[in-house]
């Protein structure tokens, strides 16, 4: 997740002084990194492929964390359900409309994916250190190193279970939810650690597939992305477009336009969270109630992530077809179930989508694991559309569920969608919401 930290105020101004957002020099890497490994891949191609050990040593360390990142944001995520369902009917329309369309969107992953076949041709092998030599003695030792991941589906049974137990306790299991909430910030803390070595996986990773399989990875890799973009955009102009018009008669490029400055800042910073404040402030200049507005988008933003949802199943496919170990009919609906629970709560947190497909591909098909380290490279190009994509839905669902409890004025929504009643950008003060 993209933090700003602020530090003590000046005195003479009385506002806050700001640190520039350290994480955009992590994405700036990431893209260096997989550039130099594709060159490198093509030049030397021997090297890339002896480089693939840096991508197996990343993929080893997201392993290690997916565990304690699902138990936390599973056991936090039914609590957050059961206090977004205390609230009636905004809350439970909410909830219900959230469910719904991330279940729908990771169905469309599965379909477009099924259809494009990404990754075929490219046959990855894992890395395997046997043999005699001593450097891959020595690479083996060090991967060895790395703590070993627990298995997900005991951990995600024990999390609903645990979940559920701390839900029925009322006030009393609240102390046990701080606690995990505590020791969710450690895991992500953990998880952006690791992320920061990103770009040594990403280099790694792709100098080891470019290495083996040339100009055909990076075709490969840019059909994925391509394709991805393609459904997300399709996705918001069809399908949430389609639902916009129905229910409410209002326009989706009309809301596009009308959110168009979150849009460079979410793309800037490549996490939606940034953009929540602006997003309360302009449903509610939009016409929508304060309350549906204060239940609908925090909600939102935990459990409707259209993007990233498209995404999990879309990389899962890629993965499968490169290893050259096609997933059946029967594996992907598993996955799809897998990824409804496991992708609630952890919304706007760097690595967090890595960690749920990977323990998808760990729950399902283990072996496919092995492949992961291509899409390590290229998941920072997805990024943006993933956000802007959970961004989007959340706006449409905020208006949606507004028409649905009739707590919205469509006479000021029409009107401010049409640009008659512009958005006082004086009025977002910093500590406004």
């Amino acid at each position: 997740m993209a933090v700003t930290e602020q530090v003590p105020q000046n005195p003479e101004s009385q506002t806050p002084v700001k640190k520039k957002d350290r994480t955009h020099w992590l994405y700036i890497m990431v893209i260096a990194a997989v550039i130099l490994g594709a060159a490198v891949g093509l030049i030397f191609p021997e090297l890339g492929k002896a480089l693939k050990p840096l991508g197996t040593g990343f993929v080893a360390l997201i392993k290690m964390i997916i565990a304690p990142v699902i138990f936390c944001t599973i056991v936090l995520g039914i609590g957050s359900i059961a206090k977004a369902a205390t609230v009636g009917k905004v809350g439970g329309l909410a909830l219900l409309y959230f469910m719904t369309m991330s279940t729908f969107a990771l169905a469309i992953g599965l379909l477009v994916g099924n259809l494009i076949h990404p990754g075929e041709g490219l046959e990855l092998k894992p890395y395997e250190a046997g043999g005699a030599g001593e450097e891959n003695a020595t690479v083996a030792f060090l991967l060895e190193l790395i703590p070993g991941d627990l298995p997900v589906l005991p951990t995600l049974v024990l999390a609903l279970i645990v979940g559920f137990a701390l839900q029925s306790m009322g006030k009393s299991g609240e102390p046990v939810l701080n606690a995990v909430k505590s020791i969710q910030q450690v895991v992500f803390r953990i998880m952006m650690m690791i992320m920061w070595i990103a770009p040594i996986g990403a280099f790694g990773a792709i100098a080891a597939v470019v290495g083996a399989t040339g100009w055909a990875a990076i075709g490969s890799m840019a059909i994925l992305m391509g394709a991805f973009y393609a459904t997300c955009a399709v996705f918001i102009v069809v399908i949430l477009g389609t639902m916009l018009r129905l229910v409410t008669g209002l326009n989706i490029f009309a809301l596009l336009k009308y959110l168009a400055r979150e849009y460079l800042l979410i793309f800037s910073t490549s996490s939606s969270e940034s953009a929540l404040p602006r997003l309360i402030a302009k449903m509610e200049h939009a016409g929508v109630s304060k309350p549906v507005v204060g239940i609908t988008v925090p909600t939102g933003y935990s459990f409707n992530l259209d993007g990233t949802a498209i995404y999990l199943t879309m990389s899962a496919l890629f993965v499968s077809t490169a290893m050259n170990m096609p997933m059946n009919l029967g594996q992907q609906i598993g996955l799809l179930l897998f990824m409804i629970i496991a992708s609630k709560g952890a919304a706007g947190v760097t690595g967090a989508g890595l960690a749920t497909l990977a323990a998808g591909l760990q729950a399902h098909r283990p072996e496919l694991l092995g492949g992961m380290g291509v899409i390590v490279g290229i998941d920072k190009f997805m990024s943006e559309a993933r956000a802007l994509t959970n961004f989007t839905g959340n706006a449409v669902a905020t208006l949606l569920i507004g028409k649905w409890t009739k707590e919205i004025d469509m006479e000021q929504a029409r009107a401010v969608l049409s640009g008659e009643r512009p958005f006082d950008e004086q009025s977002m003060d910093p500590d406004a919401h």
